[in-house]
């Protein structure tokens, strides 16, 4: 991943962070108290985002991202004033050096944006997004104020397109096996460098914690951050290659927006918020298999150990059924808990029963026709699953 130049991506993360970091000294100066704090506190990041990228894939960065990274942990944790600023001040200086380092060598072009709005999978985007919107909804029992929801969905997106760039930089090598549809993305195919990706998913990683953080509270913040991470690090990095239940595990990630949401419109997390966690969670193996089999000799060439390849079709259709009626289950949750009405209920029941019939369809005829028709409706399940619960609590 070494051997090119700093990209856009990268500039723009150590600009991020050596202006936070000006910010930081001036308000310290000016003895504006919690809000130096807070500012300072936005710095970490893009600073983190510059020294993992700078770890993985621009080498020459390192000292100075490192030394930064360390006068800035030395200046937060020591309370004398006089020795607060100064390491403050070094802090300072040495991100102006990552800055001119980062800005030396010659300018790579940014690529053409489709590959970048590409890397962000916004397909998948888009229904964790819904999730989100909705439990931010059903949080606020309404609407939680323009300002805010546009934030949160905002840094969510954010959020979810920094964790697929990241994965199409982990997947590099098992994408071109899995067919022509993964063949094309723009880090297999050879469009976009993957040290490229890697600045774009940090930095979009970055953004979104500093904007979830800086806007709407600290808990969407972090909450949104794990998401990514899990994702990333434990379902792509780790449990996609080595269990045939990755998906089963590894689902909590794209389980996290309604968390989010929900965090978003309340600043804390109740049983309610954690129901919604369990209906993605428990709705993610079943929604995921039926891909699974359609694709399953893509996954089986990239030797990744999909159920269908490990377990074969007709107990990954067994699998499916009983996910589906346990799902039908979960959902009637909101309304066993005393937080969803009749509108919710009779939606929950509706479409749950379609679900667990097509489920059922594909058990006795494990074909790529049934598998195709249950994982399309499965997408639609939830976003009409969603927009129930939202309209339910809001009215």
């Amino acid at each position: 991943m070494t051997g090119v130049a700093p990209g856009p991506w990268l500039r723009t993360c150590a600009l991020v962070a050596a202006g936070g970091a000006v910010l930081a000294v001036v308000s310290g100066e000016a003895h504006l108290g919690a809000a130096h704090r807070v500012i300072a506190a936005l710095v970490a990041p893009p600073l983190a985002a510059l020294l993992v990228c700078a770890w993985l894939a621009h080498r020459r960065l390192v000292p100075a991202v490192l030394a930064s990274s360390a006068l800035f942990a030395a200046a937060a944790a020591l309370p004398g004033r006089a020795t607060h600023i100064v390491f403050a001040a070094l802090a300072l200086a040495t991100l102006l050096v990552v800055v001119v380092q980062s800005l030396q060598e010659d300018r790579a072009p940014w690529g053409a944006w489709r590959d970048y709005v590409t890397l962000t999978k916004p397909r998948i985007m888009s229904l964790l997004l819904v999730t989100g919107f909705c439990g931010m909804i059903a949080g606020a029992r309404g609407w939680p104020g323009t300002e805010r929801a546009v934030a949160a969905t905002v840094g969510l997106a954010l959020a979810c397109g920094g964790a697929s760039a990241l994965n199409h930089v982990l997947d590099r090598d098992i994408d071109p096996l899995m067919g022509e549809r993964t063949r094309r993305r723009p880090v297999a195919s050879g469009r976009v460098a993957p040290s490229r990706a890697l600045e774009f998913g940090l930095a979009l990683s970055a953004l979104s914690f500093v904007l979830l953080a800086g806007t709407v509270n600290l808990l969407t913040a972090v909450l949104a951050l794990v998401g990514n991470l899990f994702y990333v690090l434990v379902y792509t990095r780790w449990l996609k290659r080595t269990t045939s239940q990755n998906i089963v595990i590894g689902g909590a990630a794209g389980a996290v927006p309604p968390l989010v949401g929900w965090a978003a419109a309340t600043g804390h997390l109740g049983i309610a918020a954690w129901i919604l966690f369990a209906i993605v969670f428990v709705w993610t193996p079943p929604h995921f298999w039926a891909l699974a089999l359609l694709i399953k000799d893509n996954y089986a060439n990239a030797k990744v150990p999909m159920l269908p390849v490990v377990r074969g079709e007709r107990e990954t259709a067994r699998q499916i059924v009983l996910y589906s009626i346990v799902l039908l289950g979960v959902t009637l949750l909101p309304w066993a808990a005393g937080g969803a009405g009749p509108i919710y209920v009779v939606a929950a029941l509706a479409l749950g029963a379609v679900f667990v019939g097509l489920a059922e369809r594909l058990r006795r005829e494990t074909t790529p026709k049934r598998a195709a028709l249950l994982f399309h409706y499965s997408l639609l399940y939830l976003a009409l699953l969603f927009a129930a619960l939202a309209l339910d609590l809001a009215f």
